[in-house]
């Protein structure tokens, strides 16, 4: 079984998740999609996040009618702990699932390109890229040659070392991301996804807000319901 986690903040889910969801989906024959909300965003801990509860509500109402796709709870926080609580790192999420997978089981990780570009700095970076294959979500103006740089150092290819898999049109830099195009390098492989048409951003979604916007065009019904009833994303 074909299995993608989907991690991310969450803040809020969009419709733009939900079509990549759904392409990725499609492409890579998944079973199903767990979306995964960070508890405490190791790269957001300095910018304020709407409480987890607020973003995986809104996650759960986003996914009723798709029944492949998954709210999870896999980086909540544990109301019982008594320690101070550490960022959610995606490489301990990932070791957790592949520990209760069956052999036959495949393990993908999705992730968009803005996040990919940031990717470097992650904790256990070359490490968390080996763990499982990882779908890159395109958005426009980003290309291969993107994707390539974001990689650490230590795993970016050196002249004409990176393999490039093609099943449609051959890799030309500066190209925007194709379908059927994978970068395989020692240990890693990174399956790209084209970009879905869908042009938007929790940020944007945010801002909107604020201005006192109508959500229903970017999130959907029921996730713009929970948004004016709990008051998220005003002005204070």
């Amino acid at each position: 079984m074909n299995i993608a986690l989907f991690g991310g903040t969450f803040d809020p889910i969009h419709r733009g998740h939900l079509n990549v969801a759904r392409a990725a989906a499609e492409r890579f024959k998944l079973k199903e999609v767990w979306f995964v909300p960070a508890d405490i965003p190791p790269h957001k801990q300095k910018a304020p996040v709407t409480s987890y509860f607020h973003r995986y509500s809104m996650v759960a109402l986003a996914l009723v009618g798709e029944p492949d796709f998954l709210p999870s709870l896999l980086e909540a926080p544990d109301p019982e702990a008594h320690v101070e609580r550490r960022p959610s790192y995606s490489i301990d999420t990932i070791r957790r699932v592949k520990a209760g997978l069956r052999k036959s089981d495949r393990l993908y990780f999705l992730i968009g390109i803005d996040a990919f570009r940031e990717i470097a700095p992650w904790y256990k970076a070359e490490e968390l890229l080996g763990e499982c294959d990882f779908i890159v979500a395109a958005r426009p103006g980003y290309s291969l040659d993107d994707v390539i740089g974001s990689l650490p150092k230590g795993l970016r290819p050196k002249g004409d070392d990176a393999v490039l898999r093609q099943e449609t049109p051959p890799y030309r830099q500066n190209r925007a991301v194709e379908r059927g195009t994978r970068l395989e390098l020692p240990g890693v492989r990174l399956h790209l996804l084209p970009e879905t048409h869908e042009d938007v951003s929790a940020t944007q979604i945010r801002a909107a807000r604020k201005r006192g916007t109508a959500l229903k065009k970017l999130v959907p019904d029921a996730v713009a319901e929970y948004i004016n009833k709990e008051h998220l994303y005003r002005s204070k």
